[in-house]
This record gives C-alpha cells, sequence and structure tokens, in this order.
C-alpha cells in the first residue's frame, strides 16, 4: 500500500519521465477537469509532499493528486503495453515524445494554481522525506493530545507526513508499545525516539523495491529473510521474530477508517482490544499476507 516511501519512489520515476519535457498528450478523466488540456506546456518537476504527489506544470499549474490505498502511477515507453488496470480506471495520462505517465485509480486529482498548493497540503506536519523534515515539531505535534492512541497519532498527516498502516505497525513494535497505547503514556525517552525512528524506517525503504523493516540497515541489525521482511504486519497469527509468541490482529481507526493493526501481546506493552476483534479477512488459522514489492515502472 502506498506510503511516504512509495509515494517519495513514484515521484521520482515521474520526475524522470516528465521533468523538462513538453507535453505531447494530456487527459484528465475527472468531469471537473475534463476539458482541461496541458498539450504544449513543459513539466517542470514532480515533488512529492508526504503522500501527495504535486507534479508542476508551466505556466503556473499543478496537479496534484493521492493515491491512497489503491491507486499508483505507472510509466511506458513508446509502444509499451499499459498494465496497470483495466481502461475504465485510468484517471490521468500525461504523455512526452518519449515517456507516458499513467495515473489508475486516483481517488484525488485535481488542477491548481501552483500558488494555491497550500490548500492540498498545508495541512500536513513535517515530511519524513521531505526538506522540512523537523523532529522536533513533529514530536510536538504527537503529544498535542497525550490521551490519543499511539496509531492514530502516528496515522494523522497533520502530524508528520508520510506513515501509513505498515510503518504505524512496525514503528509500534519496534517502540515496544501497544497501537492502543495513549501516546503521553509512552515511556519518554521511548517517545523521544520516535521521530528519528520512523525517518530511519522510510530512509532505508525509499530505494528498495521491496519494503523491509528487519533487515541489515534496519534499527536492530538483523538479516531479512524472505517471509521476514516485517516484524508484525502481515503476520497474524505466525510467531513473532523476536519472542516467537502469536501475532495478533485486530482493526485500528484512524479517524476516518478501521484499519488492521499487527501487534505482538509479548513484547509491546500497553492495552489491546477484544481478542474477538479482528480484522477482517483474518482468522485465528492464518492471516492474509499483502505483497510489499513495489513496481519498478
Amino acid at each position: 500500500m502506498p506510503e511516504g516511501d512509495t509515494v517519495w519512489q513514484a515521484a521520482q520515476r515521474l520526475h524522470t519521465a516528465l521533468a523538462d519535457k513538453v507535453l505531447t498528450r494530456s487527459d484528465l478523466r475527472v468531469p471537473k477537469y475534463a476539458t482541461a488540456d496541458l498539450t504544449g506546456r513543459k513539466v517542470l518537476d514532480v515533488t512529492p509532499r508526504g503522500k501527495h504527489l504535486l507534479t508542476r506544470i508551466e505556466g503556473g499549474l499543478t496537479l496534484h493528486s493521492h493515491l491512497r490505498m489503491d491507486g499508483s502511477w505507472k510509466v511506458y515507453a513508446e509502444n509499451q503495453r499499459w498494465t496497470g488496470g483495466p481502461t475504465h480506471q485510468i484517471r490521468a495520462i500525461l504523455a512526452n515524445a518519449d515517456r507516458t505517465a499513467v495515473g489508475y485509480r486516483l481517488p484525488v486529482l485535481e488542477l491548481l494554481r501552483t500558488t494555491d498548493e497550500h490548500k492540498a497540503v498545508g495541512h500536513l506536519g513535517p515530511d519524513l522525506l521531505g526538506p522540512d523534515w523537523n523532529p522536533e515539531r513533529a514530536l510536538s505535534n504527537l503529544l498535542q493530545d497525550p490521551a490519543r492512541p499511539l496509531g492514530e497519532a502516528l496515522l494523522d498527516q497533520r502530524n508528520l507526513a508520510g506513515i501509513g498502516n505498515v510503518y504505524k505497525s512496525e514503528l509500534c513494535f519496534l517502540l515496544g508499545a501497544t497501537p492502543w497505547l495513549p501516546i503521553g503514556a509512552l515511556p519518554a525517552d521511548r517517545a523521544a525516539q520516535l521521530p528519528a525512528l520512523a525517518k530511519k524506517l522510510l530512509e532505508a525503504n525509499r530505494d528498495r523495491p521491496v519494503r523491509s523493516t528487519t533487515g541489515p540497515t534496519g534499527p536492530i541489525g538483523t538479516t531479512s529473510r524472505r517471509g521476514k521482511d516485517l516484524f508484525v504486519y502481515g503476520r497474524a497469527p505466525r510467531p513473532c521474530l523476536r519472542c516467537h509468541t502469536s501475532i495478533r490482529v485486530a482493526d485500528q481507526g484512524d479517524g476516518s477508517r478501521e484499519r488492521p493493526t499487527y501487534w505482538c501481546p509479548h513484547c509491546q506493552i500497553g492495552p489491546t482490544p477484544s481478542p474477538h476483534h479482528r480484522a477482517p479477512g483474518e482468522s485465528t488459522r492464518g492471516a492474509q499476507r499483502p505483497t510489499h514489492r513495489r513496481t519498478t515502472n
């Protein structure tokens, strides 16, 4: 699922394919912008902001997109077959003489004045992979509501931008706290480590085809093995990589929807939901394992 590192990778692919080149085709397949034509304009740059993508275009325009759970941008060479999904899922096409960028299943797509980008991303906290990163401000934002569950606070992009459901579960494990622990109850030394740990995880993965939190550059210096790239996410009810206790899974809200959340009941302290509160599609016999391999196009 797209998180800050995945969006950063998408921005690099799009920037390489489109920046400093004139658009020979533009097709925005959302009703509000169906008549917008960017043909003949040069793409200036593609910049990630948390989980948002800002494609800046000559003439003071910015195409803002957000991938959320299922969206993606694919880049194709001339005459290469498009493989990102059926045609009806295409929301945007930007092409130049050499490359075509196709946006599939984009839940957010809007054309803004570049001077109005703040209307789309101005609410975001410090970006873990951006030039505005400020660990002190991020920690201050997180601690503003001490009673808020740690997992919910981490997912709130107004606190710090770039963490999604995978990193939420992995960070909570590495901090030794359940996602339901009030963030104000997190021991001070662990809270102080949180911003740097989050940044380390995303930076370590922004250039990897497969996301890993257990690899040699991970916080505890272990060696990643196939099927053991993550400590807890997607691993219920298999044994914890540290203590061999069965990993648990349950739903946790993020303020907008419930998300499957994973934890080790032995390695992580704090409150947990009812043992019968499980994520949809998960059972006591085995969890559905999501894929963490990234697209390379």
